[in-house]
């Protein structure tokens, strides 16, 4: 179990990772610094589809991204509904588990490990363009890397800065996608679920559904870390209180 000192440190981190994330927004010129990332977004956006149609029973014939952070996955078969919905929704996913996971120490390197060994397998048997590898190499070398080579407080701090682009990223394309919804500008996932319901469903009621179950989605990883947070800070102030508590059930039972 962890000490409530690990706790403090998780959400120290976090708070650091935030900090920092956000000021970058804000920063004249700083999209620049953070362009790499935008490129792992749209990596993590593009392994939802794929992993949605291999899901579904469907292929993926390949995964392309383009230098201006936009990308496409071209599949085959699959349910088209679960296919189209799964990029928005695996990036705001992806970073909500790293939350999740990250509030354990423990966890940081598996996190790293996991994400590493993802991005290069979908590299590996998807990647369909010279962008594609480099994003998905350079990242997912990095994350092995970040396991086993960096010191476990760099390596929670920057897994934690990791997670917070991502639901920034995430958010911010859905902010995207529903302009684009109502403009009618470039093809998006949206324009292509209206497509296949004969537009009886129209792209915005896609867009306006994705942005509500990407926020209900933060908002449950939200409390679910508040509440651990509380629970671990109780367990700290009476460390036998669970003991306590399974001496009295053992006693009750035996008595029965």
């Amino acid at each position: 179990m962890e000490t409530q000192s690990e706790v403090k440190q998780s959400l120290r981190l976090l708070v650091l990772a935030s900090l920092a994330a956000l000021a970058l927004w804000f920063i004249p010129l700083a999209d620049r610094l953070t362009y790499p990332i935008r490129l792992f977004v749209t990596f993590i956006h593009e392994t939802g589809h794929a992993l949605a149609a291999l899901a579904t029973f469907g292929g993926v014939n390949r995964i392309a991204i383009e230098w201006s952070g936009s990308g496409v996955t071209e599949t085959n078969g699959g349910w088209g509904l679960m296919i189209s919905s799964a990029g928005y929704l695996a990036t705001t996913i992806y970073g909500a588990s790293l939350l999740l996971l990250l509030r354990r120490k423990r966890n940081v390197r598996l996190a790293a490990i996991g994400t590493g060994a993802l991005l290069l397998l979908i590299t590996v048997f998807f990647a369909g363009n010279g962008l594609a590898w480099a994003t998905g190499l350079a990242f997912g070398a990095g994350c092995l890397l970040l396991a086993v080579k960096v010191p476990a407080r760099l390596a929670h701090f920057l897994m934690s800065f990791l997670a917070v682009q991502c639901l920034l990223n995430a958010f911010y394309d859905l902010r995207t996608l529903l302009y684009l919804s109502v403009s009618g500008g470039a093809a998006t996932d949206a324009q292509n679920m209206a497509r296949a319901t004969n537009d009886f469903i129209p792209a915005i009621v896609w867009a306006i559904g994705w942005s509500a179950l990407s926020v209900l989605i933060l908002a449950a990883t939200l409390a679910v870390y508040y509440r651990s947070l509380r629970r671990r800070e109780k367990i700290a102030e009476d460390p036998y209180a669970g003991l306590l508590t399974d001496i009295s059930s053992k006693t009750a039972n035996q008595n029965l």
